[in-house]
């Protein structure tokens, strides 16, 4: 649906921003009620929902005034293609993520974050306040602040945000055109005739379940370079021989340091997705005392708005 300019953005509440919703024009209203309109055209809020969030004023017309649920469904200006409805995003129950991040790193177009492992970078599914992003928005008191890029929930490491909108382009054209250098580490099996480094080079598509990736032929479209760090000691009842290993990432496909280690017979310590999936993303079983033993170290780039060099390292280490 096409959206037009915006006029209004209303303020952020608890560091949620405002959704928005247009409503479309119509000859004959097909929805008696504004509540009507949003349980049918965005359902994952079931109506009750809707009801509660409409008398809490978490839903607003485009002067910032709350709209009730038994307001009717807006006749169309002659004037205008579209209205707008926004509204809070909340969840009954969002479990605490019991860990913190760090700001590294912070001006006045840069924040760099060292994030735990669990925690998620920006909203979606089961959390909102448990995020990085709503974290730092509160943290800092800046709410145009945007992530960069994403790492997995599971893994730890440098997440790299934007302070002002009008900067974000040049940050993102840094990932784009393949101007930033990251490294990441990761704890795995030690494989007797492996000849590291090695560049391992496939085509990633969506698997099965819908949250796995996995390899397919064809031309390849995602690339890391594998190097061995440092063999471990042997530990635990049934020992394995375990390393360390520098993973750096040519491409930035979803689960690619996952998938590429897991390929080789290498996969991740703590990986619930592969080779075999022990539990979904939706779970909340967490076991906070093993978490995935991946973590994004360092990240180096040419700072596209000061021009200045800038190299950060994660203060976070791997449970060897």
């Amino acid at each position: 649906m096409t959206r037009p300019p915006h006029r209004y953005l209303p303020p952020m509440r608890d560091g949620v921003s405002a959704s928005c919703v247009a409503l479309p024009v119509v000859g004959a209203k097909p929805w008696p009620t504004l509540l009507d309109f949003l349980a049918q055209r965005l359902p994952y809020v079931n109506r009750d929902d809707w009801h509660t969030r409409m008398s809490q004023g978490a839903v607003l017309d485009e002067q910032g005034q709350p709209l009730r649920a038994d307001a009717p469904y807006p006749p169309q200006p002659s004037d205008a293609q579209h209205r707008r409805v926004y509204y809070y995003r909340t969840l009954a129950h969002e479990t605490r993520i019991p860990f913190e991040a760090q700001v590294l790193f912070q001006d006045e177009h840069l924040v760099v974050a060292d994030k735990p492992h669990f925690l998620p970078v920006t909203p979606s599914g089961r959390y909102l306040q448990e995020t990085l992003l709503l974290r730092l928005q509160r943290q800092l008191g800046i709410e145009t602040l945007s992530p960069l890029h994403r790492i997995d929930r599971e893994t730890a490491g440098l997440v790299l945000f934007s302070v002002r909108p009008q900067d974000r382009g040049a940050y993102m054209a840094l990932f784009r055109n393949k101007a930033i250098t990251k490294h990441y580490e990761a704890i795995a099996p030690w494989r007797a005739g492996l000849t590291l480094p090695h560049t391992h080079r496939s085509r990633m598509e969506r698997g099965t379940p819908f949250f796995r990736q996995h390899e397919v032929p064809g031309e390849p479209n995602s690339e890391t370079c594998i190097e061995l760090m440092e063999r471990l000691a042997e530990r635990g009842e049934q020992a394995r021989e375990l390393a360390r290993y520098r993973l750096t990432p040519i491409t930035g496909k979803t689960h690619q340091l996952r998938v590429h280690m897991n390929a080789l017979g290498l996969p991740i310590e703590g990986d619930l997705f592969y080779p075999d999936v022990v539990h979904g993303p939706d779970t909340s079983q967490e076991d906070f005392d093993h978490p995935l033993q991946l973590l994004a170290k360092t990240v180096a780039f040419t700072d596209p708005v000061s021009g200045q060099s800038r190299r950060f390292e994660s203060q976070r280490h791997l449970n060897a």
